[in-house]
């Protein structure tokens, strides 16, 4: 039998552990290292999951008001007031503005997107242009064209449950 030198067997009985407990520090440490990582990585991806999301309800929503824009060509006939068929008439200023109305009728649009609703919208009649600011500061013999030109206000949306919402509005001179 081969015999040890001394100084091993007192080397040996003086080591308690103390490499494993830093080992398992270690391994602490890279483990709550790769879980913040991880947690900062899904982070990012829903952020860019719901900008896309929300960038698909922009188009939408502006699809639907170029469809709006295209009813008014030739200019269809309003109602004296409430909405028919997405058709409104002059709003009022003191009443709640009609897309924050949950009981609003909204048009429903073509679909443009297959994995999104379709667009919705209204058109409210605004009336001429001498309703406005810039033209009732004018005299009747300095008032330009467009001061007699009819106004629509189009609002668009896209609405789909558990996806982005968008709402959009232009202001349209008529013909």
């Amino acid at each position: 039998m081969t015999r040890r030198p001394a100084h091993f067997t007192r080397s040996s009985a003086r080591q308690e552990g103390a490499t494993l407990v830093v080992v398992l520090i270690l391994l602490l440490l890279m483990t709550l290292l790769g879980l913040a990582s991880l947690r900062g990585t899904i982070l990012e991806e829903r952020m860019t999951a719901n900008l896309l999301d929300r960038g698909l309800a922009f188009q939408v929503a502006e699809a639907g008001l170029r469809e709006a824009e295209a009813a008014l060509d030739p200019q269809p006939t309003f109602p004296g007031t409430g909405c028919v068929n997405g058709l409104c008439g002059t709003p009022d200023p003191a009443a709640t503005e009609r897309w924050l109305d949950p009981g609003m009728v909204w048009r429903p649009g073509t679909v443009v997107d297959s994995n999104m609703a379709a667009p919705e919208f209204f058109i409210e009649n605004m009336g001429l242009g001498v309703n406005w600011p810039k033209c009732d500061a004018l005299p009747e013999n300095k008032r330009s064209p467009q001061c007699e030109t009819p106004r629509f206000r189009v609002t668009s949306r896209s609405a789909q449950d558990g996806r982005a919402s968008v709402i959009l509005q232009a202001m349209y001179a008529g013909k």
